[in-house]
């Protein structure tokens, strides 16, 4: 029979089995009894085992077994659910990297398991093997580390394993800064396009059919894929062989989102009762987020603390925001300062074809500008005003939490210091053009 009643120690208990063999046991720090996950031959090979164990926890580097079990993709799922402050956006991006990237490779590897030398494997084979852009991996890998870190808070692991220098760094390109004479061509252009369609013909050719001077016509051509087609048809509008039509209801909304930067989730969610014209503000108290392509538009808080905001306004737009309100915003306070063509919020996934945005960019000589490009370019503007870090940090609404806490009580002199600074520009760009013997072509930025 074995020795049931077991010999006690300082710590741990220690008992022979029927079989002959030992087996060691403890109580973890939770009060609950743990048992070595193997039994031994020798008593003193028990002692040894639990001699480890009394370090360990002594050193506070003491292991849960049973949670370190755990599979990494179990673990790292749960991380996400057990994090309610992450916006939409973030929740899918983090779930798509998880699927993509990191579960069909270390998803079934136990935590225990997870070892510096297995990351450095994973991450290769990401970037060699897989192909994954260097963006991508570095944003995977980011994710996994803060997994990781989380296992390290909860005691699962002793330290992170995800060590390779410089492994989550992006380096993002420059991104381009557009002229203000550029932002007020853009303004001018955009929502713009051709009185005409494509066509596909029986044969798999492509064919043009357009309006001038309100007569429909056809293209003598015929064009082998769609995009020469529709090149074509752009072609015609801009020498003025083709009619074209124009939405305005987006020019004052390039405007606003350069000179106050915005984002592009803030400047949708405004609304009349946000823009005070007459004291030249705007008040950013929310944003829209789309979680994906077909998703839903979600309403929140801005991106940050800090995005919460009052900006000013440039003089030099006010006659341009004013004339949008009258033409395209309900009376309603909380009317939708951008609506789109049938009054409801504008979708991102579908502004760049609603805007005809790819052409209106590649006419200024911007070809490859994003809308966010717009904010990029209102926040160098602002930079070059001569104004403090901390004032333009809060302008921009920076994301940073800790940058927020210092910058929110900031002075509204300053703000209006960076707006005056701002309308000087757009007016010193304006006489300089005015006086430029209308060399080139484009808009002249307009008179305030």
């Amino acid at each position: 029979m074995g020795n049931n009643k077991g010999r006690r120690r300082r710590f741990g208990l220690i008992r022979t089995l029927a079989s002959g063999r030992v087996q060691a046991s403890y109580l973890g720090p939770d009060g609950r009894r743990r048992y070595a996950p193997n039994t031994f031959e020798r008593k003193g090979d028990a002692d040894r085992f639990l001699s480890l164990i009394e370090t360990q926890m002594s050193r506070h580097e003491w292991i849960d077994p049973e949670l370190s079990a755990v599979r990494l993709g179990d673990y790292a799922e749960r991380w996400i659910q057990e994090r309610p402050n992450l916006r939409p956006r973030t929740i899918d991006l983090y779930g798509g990297l998880l699927r993509k990237h990191i579960l069909p490779y270390l998803g079934g590897v136990p935590l225990s398991k997870m070892t510096p030398a297995l990351v450095r494997e994973w991450r290769a084979r990401l970037i060699g093997k897989e192909g994954v852009s260097t963006s991508q991996a570095a944003k995977a890998y980011r994710l996994l580390r803060a997994v990781m870190m989380t296992a390290v808070d909860d005691g699962v692991l002793p330290r992170n394993p995800c060590r390779i220098r410089g492994a989550g760094d992006e380096k993002a390109g420059e991104r381009p800064v557009l002229t203000v004479a550029q932002v007020f061509e853009l303004a001018e252009r955009i929502g713009k396009r051709p009185e005409g369609s494509v066509y596909e013909r029986p044969g798999g050719q492509y064919e043009v059919r357009y309006a001038r001077h309100g007569v429909r016509r056809r293209h003598p051509e015929s064009f082998a894929t769609r995009p020469a087609a529709e090149a074509a048809l752009w072609d015609l509008a801009d020498a003025g062989e083709a009619d074209h039509r124009h939405d305005r209801r987006f020019k004052a909304m390039v405007l606003l989102t350069t000179f106050a930067s915005l984002r592009y989730g803030e400047a949708t969610a405004l609304r009349r009762c946000d823009l005070d014209i007459e004291r030249r503000v705007v008040r950013v108290r929310v944003a829209y987020t789309q979680r994906s392509t077909a998703g839903p538009l979600v309403l929140g808080p801005p991106k940050s603390a800090a995005g919460n905001r009052v900006v000013g306004i440039p003089e030099a737009i006010v006659p341009i925001l004013r004339d949008h309100l009258a033409a395209y915003v309900t009376a309603e306070d909380d009317a939708l300062v951008f609506p789109g063509p049938k009054g409801t919020p504008l979708r991102r996934s579908n502004f760049n074809k609603l805007t005809a945005w790819p052409h209106a960019v590649r006419a200024i000589g911007a070809e490859g500008l994003h809308f966010h490009d717009l904010r990029h370019t209102g926040n160098v503007f602002a930079s070059q005003s001569g104004t403090g870090l901390r004032d333009l940090m809060a302008r921009m609404g920076h994301d940073s939490e800790r940058a927020a806490m210092i910058y929110q009580h900031r002075s509204r002199d300053a703000d209006r210091r960076i707006t005056n600074a701002l309308d000087e520009h757009v007016r010193r760009e304006r006489k300089r053009r005015d006086e430029d013997d209308d060399e080139g072509s484009g808009t002249t930025v307009p008179a305030a």
